[in-house]
């Protein structure tokens, strides 16, 4: 068994962990995983390590709420080092990471759309960073210093990257999505690459491509398909969730 390798919980390493979508998936899964939720601002609406809930009338008594805490790292990681470091305190923390869940995402909407050249372009590179570089920036670090010399407990333990893409990767909405839409487009085929590649580790990677959500989907269906695709054996895998 791999250092801090726990059979009855996975670890799970998620961005964005600040979001409607992250704090469902902390809310719904967080006595399933061990749960290192990286945010930048906004944190999960749930209890982390920084608090610990007492009964006043029973102050020595166990509480079900301090069972399960997400462990909250707070980070930029569109700047340099960061995402390294995230990694880093993960496996520091929990020894391995089962599930990385690529969530967090840059959204600028362009109303004038693609004929306004220069309006399109100002957001272009950050698209494409955060929303395509970034899940293979925390991909390959976690590849590079542990899941290469793990592929046994990679293949057994079922490890895997959820990278969260979205329906506009293969669809045509209005309201200025292009270049948005264009860099899910892209990390839904790097995802395949990644599924391609990591293969040889014992690693999996898939994507989820949701609809809009809460408006057309419950958000906590969205939080689902993740664990779906965590507890699947599939890779390589776009999921749609639509209405």
């Amino acid at each position: 068994m791999s250092t801090g390798e726990r059979p009855d919980r996975r670890v799970c390493l998620l961005t964005g962990a600040g979001s409607p979508l992250g704090t469902a998936f902390c809310r719904a899964y967080v006595d399933r995983y061990d749960i290192v939720a990286v945010c930048r601002n906004r944190v999960p609406d749930v209890p982390s390590q920084f608090e610990r809930f007492v009964d006043p009338l029973a102050p020595e008594a166990e509480l079900a709420e301090n069972g399960h805490r997400v462990h909250v790292v707070y980070a930029d990681l569109e700047q340099p080092g960061q995402v390294e470091r995230v990694v880093d305190l993960a496996l520091a923390r929990f020894g391995a990471v089962d599930l990385l869940v690529n969530n967090a995402a840059y959204t600028r909407l362009h109303r004038p759309g693609l004929i306004d050249d220069a309006g399109v372009m100002a957001d272009f590179d950050r698209h494409f960073a955060v929303n395509v570089g970034l899940p293979q920036r925390l991909a390959g670090r976690l590849a590079e210093t542990s899941w290469r010399d793990d592929v046994v407990a990679n293949r057994r333990r079922n490890r895997n990257v959820v990278n969260v893409s979205s329906l506009s990767a293969s669809r045509i909405y209005p309201g200025g999505q292009a270049v948005y839409a264009a860099s899910k487009a892209a990390l839904n085929q790097l995802t395949r690459h990644q599924a391609a590649e990591f293969a040889a580790l014992g690693v999996r990677a898939n994507a989820l491509a949701p609809t809009s959500f809460p408006t057309l989907v419950a958000t906590e269906r969205v939080a689902r398909g993740i664990a779906q695709l965590d507890a699947e054996t599939v890779s390589g895998r776009v999921l749609v969730v639509d209405a």
